[in-house]
This record gives C-alpha cells, structure tokens and sequence, in this order.
C-alpha cells in the first residue's frame, strides 16, 4: 500500500522558505509534501485541487513536431508564467509534464540533471490575424533542447544558435538547407506579426479555474520589449525568443 501524503504547492520560489518550515521532499512523485504533524506550519502551501489533465478547449494536436515559433514582440510579457501566481504556475506545470509520462512530447527525451536537460513547459498561440486575438490553444511539456529550437531568436542572442539547428535537423530529418529555409520563413513571420499588437485569450485557464493577473497592456509591450532587450534582462519564460 502507498504512503499516504499531505501534498503541498510550493513554488520553485518558495522551495527552500517551505524546507525550512518542514517540508520534504518526494522525489519519486517529485513533490513537496507535509510530514505529520507539520501541517500547521505549512497550511499556505496546502495543495488546492489538482488541475485537469485536459484544460477546457485545448487542442492537444496544436503544433505537432519540432518548429520554429516564434511570439511576437508585441505580444512580449503575456505568456502564462506572468499571468498566473507562482503557486497555479506549480499546479500547471506539474500537470503539463505529468499527462507527458516526464518526457518531450517532441523528441521523447527524459530529463537529465547530468547534461542540463531540463522538462519545460511550453504555449502554443493560435493568432486571429482578423481579430487580432492571441489565443492560447495548448501546452506541451518539451525538454530543453527542443525549447531552445522552438525559441529560436534566444538561441541566438546566447550564442547556441548552432546547437539548435542541429537538434532541429536530427528531431525532423531535416537538411542544413531545410532547416535554415525554416528559420527564415519563421522569422519573416515573426517581423509580419510583430508589427501588430493582439490581445490574449486565457479561456483554457480560466474555464479551469486558474486566476490570472492581467498582462501589460497590448500598446505597451513593445516598449518593454525594447527597453528589455537593451539592458539584457528579457528571462527565458517571457520573451517571444525563449
């Protein structure tokens, strides 16, 4: 019989504030979790009720495979992560690589301290280019490597542009020249959209019950992104590029 567990939403923020409480660590259901008689002590951690493996309208065949793609400057600072507490992003990100098995929903790969792959959760957009809406219409968990592909723009800007061409080659089958013809037709996509500014549409989250906080407004994120990008300090999970 299975050891029963007081199970816990902690943040990666607030790891180490909710070990020293008393927390412990499960690392074959890689959770925290409360040890008798330690849930008084850790009660703002309580798990709420866990999200359903099939969000509200999502589409799970959304953006099949390995590929270039790329979010709009415009829509810079509108992914999920910033939309949503610390703790619903943990509830998130538990369920996308959970109904994954822990492991890229592209390439198949599992996570590996030893080599610095990681498994990361990744939005795929459905763009009302009439509407002007920016809708989410999936998560998928995928390891770094292929991360970085999909992100292309920041492989870039850190220099592993060559290393995610060649993931990119290997996952698909393709060519240099292929894949090179890719990244350009991702990125002429990319400049064309970039010159106009969409709302997000959440509803997949919402209609599950996670809150959100409401992203900078749509004529406003193009200077972030500028003055982001001139001091360096665009993180992985904002940008367009990650």
């Amino acid at each position: 019989m299975g050891v029963s567990r007081t199970w816990l939403d902690v943040s990666y923020q607030e790891k180490d504030e909710a070990k020293a409480a008393g927390a412990r660590w499960d690392a074959t259901a890689r959770r925290w979790y409360a040890p008798p008689c330690r849930e008084a002590s850790l009660e703002r951690w309580l798990a709420d009720p866990a999200v359903p493996e099939l969000l509200p309208g999502e589409d799970r065949t959304l953006g099949q495979g390995l590929f270039v793609d790329l979010v709009p400057s415009s829509c810079w600072f509108t992914n999920v992560r910033s939309c949503v507490s610390p703790r619903d992003w943990e509830r998130l990100r538990r369920m996308i690589t959970g109904r994954a098995g822990r492991r890229c929903e592209v390439c198949g790969a599992a996570q590996d301290r030893a080599v610095k792959r990681w498994l990361e959760a990744h939005e795929r957009w459905v763009y009302d280019e009439d509407r002007l809406v920016q809708r989410l219409g999936r998560l998928i968990c995928l390891c770094t490597d292929c991360h970085r592909v999909t992100h292309f723009g920041l492989a870039q800007l850190r220099g592993q542009a060559p290393e995610a061409l060649l993931h990119l080659m290997n996952v698909t089958g393709m060519t240099e020249e292929q894949a090179r013809t890719h990244v350009a037709e991702a990125f002429e996509v990319w400049r064309a959209r970039s010159e106009r500014s969409y709302e997000m549409d959440l509803s997949i989250l919402t209609d599950a019950g996670i809150s959100l906080a409401p992203p900078p407004a749509a004529d406003s994120r193009p200077s972030i992104a500028a003055d982001a990008l001139r001091r360096g300090s665009i993180p992985p999970q904002q940008t367009g590029t990650a």
